[in-house]
């Protein structure tokens, strides 16, 4: 049964928390995870449940306003802005795997948290009666110190293809490894299972979720449930880094009026930072909206449309690592100091965009040799 709540008082709880997450960002990357008092915090203002369907009992809004509360987290915490948005999405992300697998995933209610490693090169999966044989080490599971699940990716049955798998947390053991220059509290450890059984039910072919196969769909009718997943995997992990720009922009301002000092270069820099996260956010939201809309309207997706998709994520990462190294460049020598908050954004933009889904070059490579072919649908 979903609650009756607006996207509007959503980002407005975030907006809330904004000033105490800004408190707990030096003890966040101390802990190197996302203090359990955040996380108590961000489960009571309903952010989590935002991903999790209806009928588990998620709010009956779609996963773009899991990005704009990750945008508003972002400001203040990257860290924990982008474990929340991961915990938004892996709920949804649920609603693409058999029923059965769901309703034992929320079985302890909608705010369960789950974790992911989805580079299938570390783990192995035997195929067996009933299900499959795990095993394997994978690195980069944010949030997992706090997630009661973990999905892991192995390779599938043809080339190149991969599988999903869901475990819960008996399943597996955590490694403490997060050691890190940026994103430090996102406490993304390594993740190691050893010769678990994984059930039929709690695997997911993502390449087919969305389009052809429509469990998604067909069982929570939302409209996002309707694209290609691939198509939107990957913003979850944009969304914060435009809060972490906009945090940059917002602090720079902040310490520019404070201080004194205002020189037309220094406007010039805001200016220019200012309109990059602008038009990241725009990007982001426009690219998410129109996939939703296409899709809604019954409309398939092409090799350039997908190639397109990947371009824009990647851009948008780009812009906001642009807009947060022109504003640490004018900051002085003052903003290298481990108490000031703008030398934090800087490394949590740029470790936050080293993300494969974030990358740059092998996306504008793809884009440029598929344009130039003209394969796949070519919509704007």
């Amino acid at each position: 049964m979903s609650t009756d709540v607006t996207a509007g008082e959503l980002l407005d709880r975030a907006a809330r928390l904004r000033p105490v997450l800004r408190e707990r960002a030096a003890e966040c990357e101390r802990l190197r995870r996302v203090p359990s008092e955040t996380v108590k915090d961000l489960v009571a203002a309903g952010l989590v449940r935002i991903g999790t369907p209806e009928r588990y009992g998620g709010h009956g809004l779609d996963i773009d306003t899991g990005h704009a509360v990750a945008w508003e987290l972002g400001r203040a915490c990257g860290s924990t802005a982008w474990c929340c948005s991961l915990w938004i999405v892996h709920n949804w992300w649920l609603g693409h795997f058999p029923e059965a697998a769901q309703a034992e995933f929320f079985a302890e209610g909608p705010d369960t948290l789950s974790s992911t490693c989805l580079n299938p090169a570390g783990g192995r999966a035997e195929v067996v009666s009933g299900g499959f044989r795990v095993s394997g080490r994978w690195s980069f599971s944010s949030g997992c110190d706090a997630s009661r699940w973990a999905m892991v990716s192995v390779p599938g049955a043809t080339p190149g293809s991969t599988r999903w798998l869901l475990l819960p947390r008996e399943d597996y053991e955590i490694v403490d490894t997060w050691f890190a220059s940026g994103m430090r509290g996102t406490g993304s450890n390594d993740i190691v299972v050893h010769d678990r059984l994984v059930p039929d039910h709690r695997a997911l072919d993502p390449d087919r979720a969305g389009e052809p196969e429509r469990v998604g769909w067909e069982l929570h009718r939302r409209p996002s449930y309707r694209v290609p997943l691939r198509l939107l995997t990957g913003w979850d992990l944009a969304a914060p880094l435009v809060g972490i720009a906009q945090g940059a922009v917002d602090e720079f301002t902040e310490r520019v009026r404070v201080r004194g000092g205002e020189t037309v270069a220094l406007q010039l820099r805001l200016a220019e930072a200012a309109a990059e996260v602008d038009a990241a956010r725009t990007i982001h939201r426009r690219t998410v909206g129109a996939l939703i809309a296409r899709a809604t309207a019954g409309e398939r997706f092409g090799e350039l449309d997908r190639a397109r998709t990947r371009r824009d994520k990647a851009f948008v990462a780009r812009l906001c690592v642009q807009a947060v190294n022109r504003l640490f460049e004018g900051a002085g020598a003052r903003a290298i100091a481990e108490s000031e908050p703008l030398q934090r954004f800087h490394r949590d933009a740029h470790a936050a965009s080293h993300h494969a889904a974030l990358a740059w070059d092998g996306a504008a490579e793809a884009y440029g040799r598929t344009a130039l072919t003209r394969t796949g649908l070519d919509n704007p």
